[in-house]
């Protein structure tokens, strides 16, 4: 099968979504081709596609390719709406895949049917490409926050295996290393599946930034230890008072940082700031199966028998969060996105 560019994770052509399964990753590069909704559906679900901005264009690209396949049937528009509305239910945090299918239906429903096809594909690569763009600005507004030879923490996976294009929180990373900006980063391994260990770690060793690797819970102790600059996340959501959900273990990240004094930064396109959220209290957050928990592989881990309290994303307070670096430029506190 032919390889995806570099630092590319999906494309669509000619009806078709092929996309790297992350769940092999590091271990195997194994691309899917596919040209069924239903097939992404799943894959978003099950974190083979995963990333806020990333779940965006790939449910885009669902509703493109199924257009195609349906050209010119009678229940074509039905059929179209009827899996966009499946592509609502795979994830319920992340308001990016949202924005992305409501772009979708309104694509739909103002596109005779001439030009249905055609209408919904440019849809789906304007979200890509707009994604793309918008990770290359948040990597310059975020450049001038990095200092010479920093020493930086982050969480989850938030690169080019996350989004269309170079990242958000390592793509401001990747960007100041180029400037010869960065020394170190310290990637957390991200409980319970390993997106820092399995996913940064290997972008970062991809793009030979030097870099160490640390549990979760060490977190605590590498801040007191000192000697690091700040810490950078992405966003899953973000409400209109600053309240910001991102991959569980970013709020003790946050704690932590609030306690030695380290500046804690979050990295997003402003599209994730939900103008419906007036706080963090009206997020949900997603919970996901106990296995991811008790299982390492098909190897039971825990004790038989034992609860499992597994949500897939922390809330952070806007006082712990000393600035939003966006593709708009920087916002520091206090916040009120409604007003911008």
């Amino acid at each position: 099968m032919t390889p995806l560019p570099p630092r590319t994770v999906i494309e669509y052509r000619d009806g078709v979504v092929r996309f790297i399964d992350q769940r092999f990753l590091p271990g195997k590069v194994k691309i899917v081709e596919t040209d069924d909704y239903r097939v992404i559906a799943r894959a978003i679900r099950s974190l083979a596609i995963r990333g806020a901005p990333l779940i965006g264009v790939a449910a885009a690209f669902a509703v493109a390719a199924l257009a195609r396949k349906k050209a010119g049937r009678p229940d074509a528009r039905k059929r179209i709406a009827t899996a966009i509305e499946l592509l609502r239910q795979t994830r319920p945090t992340a308001v990016n895949l949202f924005t992305a299918l409501d772009s979708m239906l309104e694509s739909l429903k103002v596109s005779i049917d001439s030009e249905l096809v055609e209408n919904i594909k440019n849809a789906a690569i304007s979200i890509h490409e707009d994604d793309r763009q918008r990770c290359d600005r948040i990597a310059e507004a975020g450049l001038p926050l990095i200092p010479a030879n920093a020493r930086i923490v982050t969480i989850c996976n938030t690169g080019f295996l996350a989004t269309a294009g170079i990242g958000t929180a390592l793509g401001v990373i990747t960007k100041a290393f180029d400037a010869g900006r960065v020394s170190e980063v310290f990637a957390l391994e991200t409980r319970p599946l390993l997106q820092g260990a399995r996913l940064t770690a290997w972008e970062l060793v991809q793009s030979k930034i030097p870099s160490t690797l640390l549990v979760d819970g060490a977190a605590g102790s590498l801040l007191r230890r000192g000697g690091i600059d700040l810490a950078i996340i992405g966003a899953d959501r973000i409400a209109v008072n600053g309240d910001t959900a991102n991959k569980i273990g970013s709020l003790q990240l946050a704690l932590a940082c609030s306690k030695f004094k380290v500046p804690f930064y979050v990295a997003a396109p402003f599209t994730t700031v939900d103008p419906g959220t007036s706080s963090g209290r009206q997020i949900k957050i997603e919970e996901r199966p106990a296995t991811e928990v008790i299982r390492l592989g098909s190897k039971t881990t825990a004790a038989p028998g034992v609860g499992v309290y597994n949500p897939a994303f922390d809330l952070v307070d806007a006082d712990l969060i000393s600035g939003f670096i966006t593709d708009r430029g920087i916002f520091m506190p206090p916040y009120n996105f409604t007003s911008t």
